[in-house]
């Protein structure tokens, strides 16, 4: 057993978290002279560290999940889900979403290229939470920071809220609500071709080369911003806030986090922060999930496809349901930290 952990500790520590890295960059700061204790050299230090690994993660994942990906084109997904019937079909839709790209902007068009093919309204949401909620990408980028067991209940909370949400869409009987354009719309197949693994590695290769050139501006703010709360923010301003305190602090980032715009990528260094700080786990997650679910660029796009009652009613359901686990991840913070 003590063998097992140790292992489960050198995963979690040198490889996921890759401490290491860190160790090396202070030691060259340290060679340049400067003093990685305070707080100038602290904030320098914590940039370069997250960027680097969070640019390691992140191509490696990208590459991971796109050659994935290649297996899954639209049309094969629109057949898989099409052949399942009731829970079991947001169960599928919300699976599906797991191994699509990382951003909701990236999942809206294929929401509604499934919506237009005819595919129920409630299997289509459930789709659209989950994918940019909970991608491997975020499970694996959790394990490096907070642990596999928050990232594991992380995932399985977050195809709950996929899950639950698109049935209770479904059963709100709200089609009357898609635009025109959309129900009207023919379904056009994709032609499938058989790719060969060179096609698939060319494919993932790609996909990094496009996602990163549009994710990475987002990294370095991310970043950024955590350094700041890292190391210039006073500890007990952040437990004022979002501490155990304050009852409502997971309401609050909630809000505060559905206006924004990032993905998993931008916002995990600044939940690492905030935790740092004094933040509780459930209060840094539900602003996690918000941001990565309910940003304003994606509602704004959203809105062109469905109607203002629909909208509304998705970005309730997705609301109440991040606030809940934020509160219950909070119930049981005891058990990860």
């Amino acid at each position: 057993m003590e063998i097992l952990k140790g292992i489960g500790t050198f995963l979690q520590d040198q490889v996921l978290g890759m401490k290491w890295l860190n160790e090396v960059i202070g030691n060259m700061l340290s060679l340049f002279g400067l003093d990685v204790t305070s707080r100038i050299g602290g904030s320098v230090l914590f940039f370069l560290y997250d960027v680097t690994k969070i640019t390691i993660l992140l191509c490696f994942l990208i590459f991971l999940i796109s050659y994935i990906q290649s297996y899954f084109p639209p049309e094969r997904s629109k057949k898989i889900m099409a052949r399942f019937h009731g829970v079991w079909a947001n169960i599928i839709a919300a699976l599906l979403g797991t191994v699509t790209p990382f951003c909701s902007c990236y999942s809206i068009p294929l929401f509604i290229g499934f919506t237009s093919a005819g595919l129920p309204l409630g299997v289509t949401f459930s789709f659209l939470i989950s994918s940019p909620m909970v991608d491997l990408g975020s499970l694996v980028l959790l394990m490096s920071i907070f642990g596999w067991q928050v990232a594991v209940l992380y995932v399985i909370l977050g195809l709950v809220i996929a899950v639950v949400g698109g049935t209770l869409i479904e059963k709100l009987h709200m089609e009357k609500y898609v635009e025109d354009f959309i129900k009207n719309a023919s379904s056009v197949d994709i032609e499938n071709t058989a790719l060969t693994q060179k096609d698939r590695l060319i494919f993932a290769k790609d996909q990094v080369v496009s996602t990163f050139k549009k994710v990475f501006p987002y990294i370095l703010v991310g970043v950024g911003i955590g350094a700041v709360i890292h190391n210039w923010i006073p500890e007990s301003w952040i437990e004022m806030v979002l501490g155990s305190n304050n009852p409502f602090g997971v309401v609050l980032t909630t809000l505060l986090g559905i206006p924004m715009y990032a993905d998993i990528f931008g916002t995990i260094p600044v939940a690492e922060a905030l935790l740092f700080k004094g933040a509780q786990l459930g209060t840094v997650l539900s602003f996690m999930m918000a941001v990565t679910t309910l940003s304003l660029p994606s509602m704004i796009m959203l809105r062109k496809a469905v109607k203002p009652k629909l909208l509304a009613a998705f970005i309730v359901i997705c609301t109440v349901g991040i606030i809940l686990v934020g509160y219950l991840f909070n119930a049981l913070q005891f058990l990860f930290i």
